[in-house]
């Protein structure tokens, strides 16, 4: 199983681009950073999981240039969005940003992507909350078509282009592995539909991950897909109960670093490090 680390970048934290090589050095496979272009201060829609919202989610940095300033400073470790809230992003300049960048890092380019949980920040988009799975799906498969054909078009209920072009297409063929995130009863059918992780929360499902994981790879194999790999986010940084997430068929474990001083970072990077070693 591949372990990675994920995280907030902001003002608050360990320089981004810093952790990332500090990340390669230990042999952390990947790094993903989150998303959230802001926070509306009514604070309407509850917290997943309850309790305050922290502030490294309305204070955090724009994804792709911080993945791009990790880039530079990197040469091995994969890099990604955990998730890239794609119903709050227009799919053509989407497509464009994700398939430079995995061109600058030469195809160490995961995209995480993710529906959205914030019903006040989705309409400062325009998107409505009640679609917003729909338009997810919409998006990721007009972006495929982008990176896949030199002339794309594509139309569906929310996308809809006639023939365009479009460069640079990715370095990885038919474009970076796209991550469908989220844990909702319907999320399965949706990674089998258009994407090629899943990437729950495994905090969040908790006991149920395994059957859930079993019920992706049913459905996978009913429409000819093959073992679908899953990305579990937030894993815990035990030895043994990530070698029972690998056993339940979990193929990459990410671990959440908290936005803290570099001495701290540091410190939970050799923390989480000793933990691989454990799983080696």
């Amino acid at each position: 199983m591949k372990v990675g680390i994920a995280l907030f970048p902001t003002n608050d934290g360990m320089d981004p681009g810093e952790l990332a090589k500090a990340a390669e050095e230990r042999g952390f496979e990947s790094m993903l950073v989150a998303e959230h272009s802001h926070i509306p201060a009514s604070r309407e829609t509850p917290t997943p999981g309850g309790g305050e919202l922290p502030k490294a989610y309305y204070h955090a940095w724009d994804p792709f240039v911080t993945l791009a300033y990790a880039a530079a400073q990197t040469e091995r470790i994969l890099l990604g969005t955990g998730a890239c809230l794609i119903t709050q992003r227009d799919p053509i300049q989407l497509a464009k940003e994700v398939a430079s960048l995995d061109v600058c890092t030469k195809g160490r380019v995961l995209l995480g992507v993710a529906a959205g949980w914030n019903a006040e920040e989705l309409r400062n988009h325009g998107s409505d909350p009640a679609t917003r799975f729909a338009l997810m799906g919409d998006r990721v498969q007009a972006m495929r078509a982008i990176w896949a054909d030199d002339e794309a078009e594509y139309h569906g209920r929310f996308v809809d282009f006639d023939p365009l072009w479009s460069w640079p297409k990715p370095t990885q063929k038919l474009g970076p592995p796209v991550l469908i995130g989220g844990n909702g009863p319907r999320i399965l059918e949706r990674v089998v539909d258009y994407g090629d992780e899943w990437m729950p929360n495994a905090m969040r499902v908790g006991d149920q991950l395994p059957d859930r994981i079993a019920e992706l790879q049913r459905l996978a194999d009913e429409r000819g897909r093959g073992t679908i790999p899953v990305t579990a986010y937030a894993s815990p940084n035990d030895a043994a109960k990530l070698a029972d997430l690998e056993k339940a068929g979990v193929t990459r474990a990410i671990l959440v670093v908290a936005p803290g001083d570099d001495d701290t970072t540091l410190a939970t990077l050799d923390n989480y490090a000793g933990t691989l070693a454990q799983l080696a």
